[in-house]
């Protein structure tokens, strides 16, 4: 008496009346939320489970179990692993205070033949003063794994790399990676999923045993000839089959009349794509299912996996988002893209409070009045400003915090001169990289074109596909881009392709294929940013409005390529090495951006390349690609004799 609050007896009245009790304020909220993430929540219970939607039989190379056993470090904390393949990152718990952290964490994670396979480990430190800062990191090619005839629990102590310097070490990490081919998943998923009902652990079962077993595959048909089936499975006449007959009969029955409708541990229906799908889950839900996967799942990145409760509470509330696409891209709190050489997602460094501000400048109609009423001219002339400051000698201070700002994101062993050289923060931004740092794919092959820049990339066969997918400005085109000197009839429904510098980039740009430059033409204009969120907004009109510098290179495989270098906020001076009449080769250096970002937009001709099908798969979800000068870019299509060999597709022998 007297415990109970008023609301507490309105339900337990409701109840007694019948009726079911009326949900609390804060659970109708919860459930609102709840169904407004839904469609986000069945995506990444899939990412969790480390299945994908499906797997071509001819493109599954196996499943990696990969554990995180241990570290050394040079330094006492509380750490964390993460794993990333791919789109995917998992993470172990955190560590006690010591140097030498153990997890003993496990993973399985399916390997694709056209898939990412270069595995990435990242090690976080975390306390009090500095929550969770990336400290080391390595990565295992598990393909080089799958080719060797390593033994189950091998066990391999790497170097944990700085992420400021890939030449120094923090510690070392030690893993254990054991891979199953498809014929080892194939001969080994059954005997796991039937060791369920193997109550007495002796590796044999009995018709009770086998019953159970038949019921819980969920097919009535079975179970009605249960004890046919128990017959046909133990051929020796015994009364007893072993795990060997009965997986033999689980894969003879699976080609003829499937009797596993229901997984055992789940209850999912199966049977929506192949057996190799059905066999993928079984054999990853099994393990789940039985606690032997203790990585926590369902993150994108390892730094999205690095944050502490407040984001996640803001995830749940739905006030921040963490996704890929246009769906999430111009207001999401995070801008991920898919580094094409790792083929992994990885965050892209902002301060928050900048994009605080750009979405309200740039994606707002009270945005679009400023910037319509003297911003731009407050941009141009910060630019400018800041420009003449990145020019003086005290600049030069300004560059260890750059690089401190930036960790893991600029390799300095890649610079041609030591830091020690730079006399001003733009003699640093515009730095020179060693010959051997960016290599031209397919050099002697003009039909082949190679990425211009080290960026974000993205591919368009036409610009209704880029307007469709990405650039949200109301009026852009071709005409409007290049202008009434540089535009012809030659780029009319032409394909265009986006490289967008972030500050962090090497900041030089390349040529994308060989020809003569037939003239250049300046265009003035305004300073917007060239970020995704100004990109994506419908009331800001980027690339026609900011100052660019247009090219035209005239060439034997291309026809004409129109090159086009866009200045953006904090980017005064575009600067071009080559002249009018010049041929230049692919991969030859044609110029560069001082501090800033910024981008270069290459516009072909009608039907005159084929982009690489990733590129074009990436950009197509809204995705940019990160890149680095010399990548291949496409083939002509005018050309068809020698082609680029499709390396995604080659097969592990």
């Amino acid at each position: 008496m007297g415990h109970f609050s008023s609301r507490h007896n309105a339900l337990a009245g409701a109840a007694a009346d019948g009726q079911p009790p009326l949900p609390s304020r804060f659970s109708r909220f919860r459930t609102r939320l709840r169904l407004r993430r839904r469609d986000r929540a069945a995506a990444a219970d899939c990412s969790e489970s480390g299945r994908p939607a499906a797997v071509a039989a001819d493109e599954f190379a196996g499943i990696a179990r990969i554990r995180i056993i241990k570290a050394e470090m040079r330094f006492k904390d509380k750490f964390f692993a993460c794993l990333s393949l791919g789109e995917r990152t998992y993470r172990t718990e955190r560590s006690d205070n010591t140097h030498k952290p153990e997890w003993n964490s496990e993973k399985k994670v399916v390997i694709e033949t056209n898939g990412p396979h270069i595995a990435r480990i990242s090690v976080f430190e975390t306390n009090r003063f500095s929550k969770n800062t990336l400290v080391g990191y390595c990565e295992v090619d598990l393909f080089d794994l799958l080719t060797k005839d390593l033994e189950e629990e091998h066990i391999e102590d790497l170097a944990l790399l700085d992420p400021s310097s890939s030449t120094n070490t923090v510690g070392t990490i030690s893993i254990s990676c054991y891979i199953e081919d498809p014929v080892e998943t194939e001969q080994s998923f059954a005997r796991r999923v039937l060791a369920i009902v193997d109550y007495d652990e002796d590796g044999k079962l009995s018709l009770p045993e086998f019953s159970d077993l038949m019921k819980a595959f969920g097919n009535g048909l079975a179970v009605n000839k249960m004890e046919e089936l128990f017959r046909q499975a133990g051929t020796n006449g015994d009364g007893i089959v072993d795990m060997d007959e009965l997986a033999a009969l689980l894969a003879d029955q699976q080609e003829k009349e499937p009797i596993i409708s229901n997984c055992p541990v789940c209850g999912e229906s199966l049977g929506k794509y192949d057996k190799i799908n059905d066999m993928i889950h079984m054999t990853l839900c099994f393990d789940e299912g039985t606690g032997n996967q203790i990585m926590t799942g369902g993150f994108l990145t390892d730094k999205q996996a690095s944050y502490g409760w407040m984001f996640k509470l803001s995830e749940w509330a739905n006030f921040s988002s963490y996704d890929v696409g246009l769906r999430s891209g111009s207001t999401a709190s995070h801008i991920l893209v898919f580094d094409q050489r790792a083929k992994r997602l990885v965050e892209e460094a902002i301060d928050g409070k900048i994009v605080l501000s750009m979405r309200a400048l740039y994606q707002s109609k009270v945005g679009l009045t400023l910037i319509n009423t003297g911003v731009k001219d407050i941009l141009k002339n910060l630019s400018e400003k800041q420009g003449k400051k990145m020019n003086s000698p005290e600049s030069a201070k300004d560059i260890p915090k750059f690089l401190d700002l930036f960790m893991g994101q600029i390799n300095m062993d890649e610079t041609k001169d030591p830091i020690e050289s730079f006399k001003t923060f733009n003699d640093f931004f515009v730095r020179q990289l060693k010959p051997s740092a960016r290599p031209i794919a397919y050099n002697d092959q003009d039909n082949i074109a190679t990425c211009a820049a080290d960026c974000r990339l993205m591919a368009f066969s036409s610009v209704d596909e880029s307007t469709r997918f990405w650039i949200k400005g109301r009026k852009f085109s071709i005409e409007g881009l290049l202008g009434a000197d540089a535009h012809s009839d030659a780029f009319i429904n032409g394909s265009l392709v986006i490289f967008r510098l972030a500050p962090q980039d090497y900041h030089r740009f390349h040529v994308p294929v060989s020809g003569t430059v037939e003239k250049f033409v300046e265009i003035p204009g305004c300073l917007y940013t060239v970020n995704p969120i100004a990109v994506n907004s419908k009331y800001c009109n980027v690339f026609t409005k900011n100052k660019r510098v247009i090219s035209i290179i005239s060439t034997s495989e291309f026809g004409k390529v129109a090159f086009v270098a866009i200045g953006a906020t904090m980017v005064g001076s575009i600067t071009f090495l080559k002249k009018e009449g010049d041929y230049v080769h692919k991969g030859d250096e044609f110029g560069y951006f001082s501090f800033g970002g910024s981008t270069v937009i290459c516009i072909f001709e009608k039907d005159a390349i084929q982009f690489d099908a990733d590129l074009v798969a990436n950009s197509e979800r809204s995705l940019e690609t990160l890149v680095e000068v010399g990548m291949t870019l496409g083939t002509s299509k005018r050309n068809r004799e020698l082609q680029v060999p499709e390396l995604q597709k080659c097969s592990v022998e």
